[in-house]
């Protein structure tokens, strides 16, 4: 666990004092600076037009719905394109660089590896995540907000961002091109979505209910309304360990080679 802790604190200061990480915060907070406005505006104008006709679907008045669910939508498809630009050279760079058969030669595990840089890309990915959290709390100090949902929604998309940091992990690990890395980390986490399309698509009543149940929207859509499921915290931590798994044979193998 000492190996694990080692190589977290080494590479969280990787993402954290280099100049490409907050260059990416910078081009979130200037995607959510122009996005959010609009949609304060936009709930405001839906609750004048209440006002006026009184012919809105009541769930539509909800701030909850009316603005933080989009801004969520928007920072999940935000995760699926810079979760792989965080993780592409976790493992590639090393390879490329020849600093992996050091770490091979080290002291420590092929899980402590794997777990010390799955808990810095998680560490990035928490410091998004919080980032995009700063504009509900900027809201609350012009409205009360149900902070309960609204918590429990970011804890989904946070724990969503988890299992693109894993699928995106071992990606990195089977290769020494971080473009490759990366195209490989964007096509697995726009694939996952795909899934849950199957269950719209397909007429077999078994079929739908097994895309449903592999699928990532489905689960996440109860977390990100407020709601804390069992099942699909287990589906979720499920993936987390499948692919790091993988990624920690990927590394154990290469010591054999």
């Amino acid at each position: 666990m000492n190996g694990s802790m080692i190589i977290l604190k080494k590479e969280l200061k990787g993402f954290y004092f280099n100049p490409t990480y907050w260059i990416i915060c910078f081009l979130v907070s200037l995607v959510f600076s122009w996005i959010y406005p609009l949609q304060l505006y936009g709930f405001a104008q839906l609750l004048m037009n209440y006002v006026a006709q009184q012919g809105i679907p009541a769930n539509q008045l909800n701030i909850h719905y009316g603005v933080f669910l989009r801004q969520l939508s928007y920072l999940n498809l935000i995760l699926i394109f810079v979760v792989p630009a965080l993780t592409m050279k976790l493992f590639a760079e090393e390879k490329k660089l020849r600093t992996f058969d050091l770490l091979l030669t080290s002291p420590v595990t092929s899980l402590q590896i794997v777990l010390g840089k799955y808990l810095a890309a998680l560490g990035a990915v928490a410091g998004i995540v919080f980032l995009a959290l700063t504009y509900p709390l900027a809201t609350a100090a012009l409205a009360k907000l149900n902070w309960g949902p609204l918590l429990v929604a970011f804890l989904g998309i946070f724990i969503v961002g988890g299992v693109y940091a894993a699928m995106n992990l071992f990606c990195s690990a089977l290769t020494e091109n971080s473009l490759v890395a990366y195209v490989m980390s964007v096509i697995l986490n726009v694939s996952i979505w795909f899934i849950g399309i199957g269950a719209e698509v397909v007429d077999s009543e078994i079929a739908r209910k097994i895309f449903e149940h592999v699928s990532l929207s489905t689960h996440l859509s109860s977390l990100v309304e407020g709601t804390i499921r069992t099942n699909g915290l287990v589906f979720f931590g499920s993936l987390i360990v499948l692919f790091c798994f993988l990624a920690e044979r990927v590394v154990e193998s290469s010591r054999w080679r």
